[in-house]
């Protein structure tokens, strides 16, 4: 009897032609009408939706402006909603610019600037690969295409628990970057490293304290993943921070990819030490535009022993 053939990410199946799919097929459609819209419209969509979600979402909502009370306490009252709501806004014009980035690249034609791509270049020079250390920015996978515009990116992603779901994103994305990596596939990640490619990671979130360590992250313990280490002693890869970001006038903006110099002595004998280490780079980074990452993640959720809760 023979084995049924094991899914590939991006393969379709006949079953995606079931009803209990049709939504999302409607819902794609509708994206796709989204996409060519003129920016003037786009952005002004991104603007209310984004007012909608602050105002709806309150667990999110609360989430977020917790961790802005946390991360910035020279903030005002004012100035914590004022940014808290900016990053609903900047997270909905960040879907935009994705489907932009998807469906309408041209877009971005004439709005990127690069800055430190020598950084790159001379690690895979030396027969390299890179570790390039970001953030969940709000712009998503439009940065994955800022990059793909002077380089050949790797991503590490989660999978979608919905298959056609993730078929979709999984064939979008293929136009992006050159591979995909699932996060749990080590030895892909090892092996590309390997190979010379550049892969971005985001060592940024909580998974608790079996994939990490507590290190302070804008002055408060925070648990954060040490896996990068790992994967850099056995692939020898060099680690370099990488950044982007949105600026200038919402209505005409432009965009701008930072790439620093690669890390030396890293990682190092110690853990917590690297850990700190790539949280400043990370905290660098975010000061450059505050809004335009996902703080509605619960980047506190793991409390050191003794210390009050954060949520």
């Amino acid at each position: 009897m023979s084995q049924k053939p094991e899914y590939q990410p991006g393969q379709f199946q006949w079953s995606f032609l079931l009803p209990q799919y049709w939504g999302i097929w409607i819902g794609i459609v509708f994206l796709m009408i989204l996409a060519i819209l003129p920016w003037a419209i786009q952005h002004r969509l991104g603007h209310f939706l984004g007012s909608v979600a602050f105002n709806n979402l309150k667990s999110r909502r609360k989430t977020t402006i917790r961790n802005l009370e946390v991360c910035f306490p020279e903030w005002t009252p004012e100035q914590l909603q004022t940014n808290a709501r900016q990053v609903f806004i900047d997270q909905m014009i960040g879907i935009f610019e994705t489907l932009n980035a998807w469906y309408s690249p041209q877009w971005f034609k004439g709005r990127v600037q690069i800055e430190g791509l020598e950084h790159l270049q001379n690690a895979q020079a030396e027969g390299k690969g890179v570790l390039l250390l970001g953030t969940h920015s709000t712009l998503l996978d439009a940065g994955g295409y800022l990059c793909a515009q002077y380089f050949d990116p790797d991503v590490v992603y989660r999978p979608q628990n919905n298959p056609l779901l993730d078929m979709l994103i999984v064939r979008c994305r293929a136009t992006i970057y050159a591979n995909q990596i699932d996060h749990d596939d080590m030895r892909g990640l090892i092996r590309n490293l390997k190979n010379g490619h550049a892969i971005w990671y985001s060592p940024d979130q909580d998974f608790g304290l079996k994939q990490g360590v507590m290190a302070p992250f804008f002055g408060t313990p925070a648990a954060t993943v040490t896996a990068h280490r790992r994967l850099m002693k056995i692939s020898k890869a060099a680690a370099i921070p990488l950044y982007f970001y949105r600026e200038g006038d919402i209505s005409n903006p432009r965009y701008r990819v930072l790439i620093s110099p690669a890390l030396e002595h890293f990682p190092s004998e110690d853990e917590v030490a690297d850990a700190t280490r790539v949280n400043q780079i990370i905290e660098s980074q975010l000061r450059i535009a505050p809004t335009q990452y996902m703080w509605f993640h619960r980047r506190f959720k793991t409390r050191p022993q003794g210390f009050d809760k954060i949520y």
